[in-house]
């Protein structure tokens, strides 16, 4: 198949590589003119704007968006509006807010376009394992773009899900439960870091839990790599961002008065991460000198 793709990041990229590997054509456009020159080297169609790829493709079209959630993405859902026609295509595999993709759908369906959204997983590994694609959107639109995600994921790595929206919620969900296993495989670590005693060899544990332990994953593997490069994590800070996903799921859970504390704590932990220094720690330990004398460590 011909189709455009809008953002050649890390992901968009390696996804351009593993579609021009599968024999389809991709015309490729990003803002920044050294990642255009990157998909060009590699075989794409090299365009200097959206209304350039636009017109390097025939009717009906169908344009991948790999670009950050948020005014990135709905920017360029707005500026392709107003230059597709009545039958094409616009797929966003970003990490989008599954109402924006309900309300994007609505907008494009106005104007005879489709829209699929498609949750995305697989990080800068997928160019060589393949991507798990979660999809949403009208199912007849799916089957006409399934030779794409056929080639983008592993065997039995996309599926459709539902209507619109539904891709980027069980992506959603998805990102909710991967905080969850991050935070419990962090505080396992840390445990074992903290026995001095036995002198644990963390990446030696990582590889070990993954020959039939029930907690064997892929998260392990990348466990082990890290404590075989570093034992003991002492060229990091342990600053951890948030995408908003987390986010998005807890406050879903709220709506829909499902208990996630796992995941809420989680997401949680990433606050506490950030901070210097915690104000909250130092409200509980002034209250415990004034009502039981237990002393004050200061600065």
């Amino acid at each position: 198949m011909k189709i455009g793709f809008v953002g050649l990041g890390k992901m968009g990229q390696n996804m351009v590589q593993r579609l021009l590997k599968g024999g389809h054509e991709i015309v490729a456009f990003d803002l920044s003119e050294k990642a255009v020159k990157v998909a060009r080297e590699k075989g794409a169609i090299p365009a200097k704007s959206l209304q350039e790829l636009v017109t390097k493709l025939k009717g009906p079209r169908a344009i991948w968006i790999m670009v950050p959630s948020g005014e990135p993405t709905e920017n360029t859902v707005k500026s392709l509006a107003t230059l597709l026609t009545e039958g094409d295509i616009v797929i966003d595999g970003g990490n989008s807010f599954y109402k924006d993709s309900i309300r994007r759908a609505q907008e494009l369906e106005r104007k005879g376009i489709f829209f699929l959204d498609v949750g995305t997983s697989g990080g800068v590994w997928g160019l060589k394992f393949g991507y798990c694609l979660m999809i949403g959107g009208q199912e007849s639109v799916f089957k006409k773009m399934e030779p794409i995600f056929k080639t983008l994921a592993p065997k039995d790595g996309y599926a459709y899900v539902g209507i619109s929206g539904a891709g980027h919620f069980v992506k959603m969900a998805h990102n909710g439960i991967e905080y969850a296993l991050l935070q419990a495989y962090a505080e396992g670590f840390e445990l074992m870091e903290a026995k001095k005693e036995f002198t644990l060899q963390l990446a030696q544990i990582a590889h070990l839990w993954n020959q039939g332990s029930v907690i064997r994953s892929w998260l392990l593997e990348l466990a082990e790599d890290v404590f075989k490069k570093d034992a003991h994590l002492n060229s990091i800070r342990g600053y951890v961002e948030d995408s908003g996903e987390g986010r998005w799921t807890v406050a879903e859970a709220i709506a829909e008065n499902v208990p996630a504390p796992i995941i809420t704590m989680s997401l949680l932990e990433r606050f506490r991460s950030r901070q210097k220094e915690s104000f909250s720690a130092k409200v509980i330990a002034a209250l415990r000198n004034l009502f039981g004398g237990h002393p004050l460590r200061n600065k």
